[in-house]
C-alpha cells in the first residue's frame, strides 16, 4: 500500500528560480543543473550534479557532491553528509533556497514559509546590522540564512566605517586574523566580497552596497 504524501518529509523551494515548488522526499533526490537530476536548477552557478538528499537509517541526509560553489545548511557550508532537522534551510550555491519539513512537522503545507518576503523589497533599502545577535536586515527583510562568519566580519567592518574606503590589507587582517593574513590570496578576498554582494542582492537586486575602489579597497554605500 502506498503511503500518503503527508507522511513523507517535504522540500519547499524559496527565493530562487524554483520558488514555491514542493517535493515529497519519497526516495533519494539529486539537485543540480543536469536534466537528469530530480530537481533541476537552470543556473550556471549550480553544478551539473550539485547535491543529494538521501534516505538513510539515521534519517534524511544532505550531502554536497563536490560542487564548485558549495551547499549550505542554515548558513554554514557543509563538508560532509549531515542529518537534516525540521526547519532547516538548505542553500544551493547562492541561487536557490529550500525549506525542509520533516514528516512529523506540524506546520500545514499550505502555510507560507517566512523565508524571504519578496513583496517587501523596496527600491533603495538600507542595511541594518545587529552585532550582538549577528543578524542582518536589508530594508525590512532579514537575511536568512545568516551570513557565514567571514561574510559577517567583512560586512561589520565596512558597516562600522560606512562611506569610507577600507584597504584590502585591513579587510584581510580583520577577517582572517594576523596569523593567517599572509596566506590569504587576492582571489580569496575577491571571492568573499563577491559572495557577500550576491547575498545582499537577493533582497536588493537593484542596489550596489559594496563598491570596489580599484587600487585602494572597498567601501559600503548604505542608502
Amino acid at each position: 500500500m502506498n503511503r500518503p504524501l503527508a507522511e513523507f518529509p517535504v522540500l519547499i523551494a524559496q527565493s530562487g528560480p524554483l520558488d514555491g515548488q514542493r517535493w515529497a522526499i519519497e526516495k533519494d533526490i539529486h539537485i543540480g543543473r543536469d536534466q537528469d537530476c530530480s530537481i533541476v536548477i537552470p543556473d550556471r552557478q549550480v553544478s551539473r550534479f550539485h547535491a543529494r538528499i538521501a534516505i538513510t537509517h539515521e534519517g534524511i541526509i544532505l550531502e554536497d557532491l563536490g560542487s564548485k560553489n558549495g551547499t549550505f545548511c542554515n548558513g554554514e557550508q557543509i563538508d560532509g553528509p549531515i542529518i537534516l532537522k525540521d526547519g532547516d534551510i538548505i542553500q544551493i550555491s547562492l541561487i536557490q533556497y529550500f525549506y525542509y519539513l520533516s514528516s512529523d512537522a506540524t506546520l500545514p503545507l499550505d502555510q507560507q514559509i517566512p523565508l524571504i518576503d519578496t513583496s517587501k523589497k523596496i527600491k533603495n533599502p538600507s542595511i541594518t546590522l545587529d552585532v550582538k545577535s549577528r543578524r542582518v536586515w536589508v530594508g525590512e527583510n532579514e537575511l536568512i540564512p545568516p551570513l557565514s562568519a567571514p561574510q559577517f566580519r567583512l560586512l561589520q567592518l565596512l558597516y562600522e566605517q560606512e562611506g569610507k574606503v577600507v584597504s584590502r590589507s585591513e579587510l584581510v587582517t580583520t577577517i582572517w586574523g594576523n596569523d593567517r593574513a599572509l596566506g590569504v590570496s587576492e582571489q580569496a578576498l575577491d571571492a568573499l566580497i563577491r559572495r557577500l554582494r550576491e547575498r545582499l542582492n537577493v533582497l536588493a537586486p537593484e542596489s550596489q552596497f559594496l563598491i570596489t575602489v580599484r587600487g585602494h579597497g572597498v567601501r559600503l554605500e548604505n542608502n
